[in-house]
């Protein structure tokens, strides 16, 4: 919200300072975000004339001016086909910072000759798009006078952060009463004035529906449609906002004074009955954006007998504006259902100041109040002869009062405040009190967020935030004696340690939505009963049903800017289904691209499914899985999980009907409809399937057992069937032994060669590591005869000679 401090102090009788405001503003919770002052600025530009000219020497196009400011006269070179003796402008001095370009001017020698300062045309001070001469000052200041007071911008922009609670403070008037209850000036008396008609007749209304419930309007005829004054232009370029014509100006000046959208016809264009309705199926209009948008039955529309005039509260149609040949006028007022106008926009895309105010919450009694300013705005500075206003529908029973306990404002806060300064903040806010025992507060109209299902506690808000939250005491919480309990739930610590654990291991962390378009849910299976019933965009549509489509989506983003290798995790929720336990904690990574790039050692070399293995045991390790008591398992097909490659992806879990992770390259079929040419293999880890470590475990690690005897290693190759897995290999051979053998790994699969049809050779190497004493030959051979033993009858293989 943008105001300057001209405009506050016409809806605020105040001597504060800028600096006061700014600071009351911030305290009272209206955070002030930018503060542009222009004589800041302005700082070193000075309104200055031009005495004498000659030309340049070594420069046809450049003249030597004499300029004469308040410092006295100075010699410069410029080149404006418009400089002249006589001609008053804005001179910039040295040091001066160019506000067109940022430029700090200094002492300069052009073509020889040496110049202190430049002339400046409207483009360079940042006005206007005038790049061809200097600018020229009618009614010339005195010599001397600083650039933004001769150029009348001297007036403060400040531009406050609202919050969705406050839409009374989305007008000047609603911050102006807020500083006046912190004891900053008084709240000066309304200047709108109850509409005196000069005649009867003009369009007629009508309400249709539960959107519009009030629709008020006054006919005004015989306006002269111009620019608007110097001020209303001012005020409104000020604020960002571009001056179109009187008309337009007004309600756009309205919007941001009062907080009270407002929109004029060309009365002209209007055809039978107005009606605010809700839309037709297949109506369409073509609104002020000039884009066309095709209607929902959901939608409320401003219509006439012929057809949409605009879509009601958010934007209105080209074809009825009002344009500077407009001469009789139609103003509508009315007030909106906030959550219909906020569906209505959100669908069509439209932002524009009149749906962010409806969808906060107008006040509903500016229905009255923004009417008559405008039409005595529009008289005053238009013309024209007053129609009886008119008005359709009423407004739906928004009373509420407040049961309140002076008392509670001690307990919430610890401030001890007499009840006749509470009683003082609540009635300067609008609030009407009614003191006893319990107070009985009504809530003004312009204010929908106090709510009185709080008990209270929206009243003591008001009355600390005006009082002065820095005056709440700082109180220490109560400490207990002996070791403090651990703040993080067991949760909490397992995302952290499985953060740090995938970090270490070289991915980066991604903070991805956790809404999905509906097609990406499809490809996962989970779509229906995800949608969400008020999506903040179209391609935002639905819950997510895995961590891995915003993955995808962020690793095809990096693709397309280049990255060659692209390593990303993250930890979130999923959701399965809109069911009460349905949301499931997740950890979730991938790598895309080159493993490895091609250097003087070798070819590049692509991701595999074995670094996402990888990965998911680092997760699983961290949240203190024993790694070698997992099974690697092929994905089940009843567990709806389709997205990974079916020859290339795993289980990975110590109860086969309960999986801990599922790793593997993602199928080929999900990333083309991903539009992904990249090569991803990934890994999903569900940390609530690791059980929780019993609560009197002993947390004591145990003595460090090493060995001083050396270790020796055995290979044995065996002739399996081609579907044995090697896991299970890898687990019967370490079961042979589980006293000496310390570690089994594969080093060698074959198949083909002289090895029968559906056979396979995998070869495991073997650690032992004696304890007490060094292994005998004989010793080694049985250890040897036990792994023989058990991986042939686990596997169903042989040992090969």
């Amino acid at each position: 919200m943008k105001f300057t401090l001209s405009w506050l102090h016409t809806h605020l009788d105040t001597k504060a300072g800028l600096c006061e405001i700014v600071d009351k503003l911030t305290l009272i919770g209206l955070e002030v975000e930018e503060l542009v002052d222009p004589s800041t600025v302005f700082a070193n530009f000075e309104v200055a004339e031009i005495i004498a000219t000659e030309p340049h020497p070594e420069a046809d196009r450049l003249q030597i001016c004499t300029v004469r400011s308040g410092g006295g006269d100075q010699k410069l070179v410029c080149g404006a086909p418009n400089a002249r003796a006589g001609l008053v402008g804005i001179l910039a001095q040295e040091g001066a910072v160019i506000p067109s370009n940022g430029m700090v001017l200094g002492k300069a020698k052009i073509r020889g000759v040496e110049s202190r300062g430049m002339m400046c045309s409207g483009a360079e001070l940042g006005l206007s798009d005038d790049h061809d001469g200097i600018i020229e000052l009618e009614d010339a200041p005195k010599i001397g006078t600083p650039a933004a007071e001769a150029l009348s911008l001297n007036d403060p922009m400040i531009e406050i952060g609202i919050t969705p609670n406050r839409p009374d403070c989305l007008g000047v008037r609603g911050i102006a009463r807020d500083l006046a209850a912190a004891g900053l000036g008084t709240l000066k008396a309304d200047t709108a004035k109850a509409i005196k008609a000069d005649k009867d007749g003009g369009n007629e209304i009508a309400v249709e529906g539960d959107t519009c419930p009030l629709f008020a309007a006054c006919r005004i005829e015989g306006v002269k449609n111009t620019d608007s004054p110097a001020w209303l232009k001012a005020r409104l370029t000020a604020i960002g906002l571009t001056p179109i014509n009187a008309l337009v100006d007004i309600t756009n000046y309205i919007s941001y004074d009062r907080g009270r959208p407002l929109h004029v016809y060309d009365a002209d264009q209007l055809t039978g009955t107005v009606h605010a309705r809700q839309a037709k199926a297949g109506e369409n209009f073509v609104a002020l954006d000039e884009e066309t948008y095709e209607l929902r039955d959901t939608d409320c529309v401003i219509a006439d007998d012929k057809g949409v005039l605009g879509l009601a509260g958010i934007m209105g149609g080209l074809d009825s504006g009002s344009t500077l040949a407009t001469q009789n006028v139609l103003v509508e007022s009315a007030w909106f259902e906030p959550v219909a106008i906020a569906l209505s926009g959100r669908h069509h895309n439209i932002e524009s100041d009149a749906r962010y105010r409806f969808e906060r919450g107008v006040d509903p009694a500016s229905v009255d109040s923004g009417l008559n300013l405008a039409v005595q705005m529009i008289v005053e500075i238009c013309g024209g002869t007053i129609c009886a206003p008119l008005k359709a529908g009423q407004l739906p029973d928004t009373e509420k009062t407040v049961r309140f306990d002076p008392k509670f404002v001690l307990q919430l806060t610890g401030l001890e405040i007499a009840e006749s300064e509470m009683q003082a903040i609540l009635e300067k806010l609008g609030f009407g009190v009614e003191t006893g025992k319990n107070w009985q507060v009504t809530v003004p109209s312009w204010r929908p967020d106090i709510d009185a299902e709080t008990n209270g506690a929206d009243i003591v808000e008001e009355i600390v935030r005006i009082y002065g939250l820095d005056e709440v005491p700082s109180t220490p919480l109560p400490r207990q004696n002996g070791v403090a309990k651990p703040t993080l739930t067991l949760a909490q610590r397992r995302a952290a340690l499985m953060r740090r654990a995938l970090a270490a291991r070289g991915l980066v962390e991604a903070v991805t939505w956790s809404f999905i378009p509906e097609a990406q849910a499809t490809a996962f299976h989970v779509a229906e009963g995800l949608a969400l019933a008020n999506p903040i965009s179209s391609e935002l549509s639905h819950m997510r049903p895995s961590l891995l489509p915003g993955l995808m989506t962020a690793a095809q983003r990096n693709a397309d800017r280049g990255a060659a290798a692209i390593n990303l995790f993250e930890l979130g929720h999923e959701f399965k289904a809109a069911t009460p336990g349905a949301q499931r904690f997740a950890a979730a990574g991938l790598r895309a691209g080159l493993a490895n790039s091609k250097n003087w050692r070798g070819a590049a070399e692509n991701v595999d499914a074995y670094q996402a293995r990888a990965d998911a045991e680092a997760a699983l390790a961290a949240c203190g899985v024993a790694i070698e008591g997992l099974q690697v398992l092929s994905i089940p097909a009843d567990s709806g999980i389709d997205w990974y490659h079916p020859g290339r992806s795993g289980v990975l879990a110590r109860n086969p009907r309960e999986p801990m992770a599922v790793f593997g390259e993602l199928h080929p079929a999900l990333l083309a409809q991903f539009d992904i040419a990249l090569p991803i293999v990934a890994f999903e880890v569900w940390p609530d399937t690791v059980p929780a470590p019993k609560q009197n475990a002993d947390i004591a690690r145990p003595a460090l057992a090493l060995s001083n005897l050396q270790s020796l290693t055995r290979d044995f190759a065996f002739e399996v069937a081609a579907d044995t897995q090697a896991a299970m290999m890898v687990r019967a051979a370490k079961s042979a032994d589980k006293k000496l053998i310390s570690e089994v790994r594969v080093f060698d699969v074959f198949d083909g060669g002289n090895l029968p049809e559906g056979m396979k050779s995998v070869a495991l190497e073997v650690t032992l590591q004696p304890q007490d004493k060094t292994l005998t030959d004989a010793e080694i051979e049985a250890v040897a005869a036990k792994v023989t033993a058990a991986v042939e009858k686990a596997s169903g293989g042989k040992l090969r000679g």
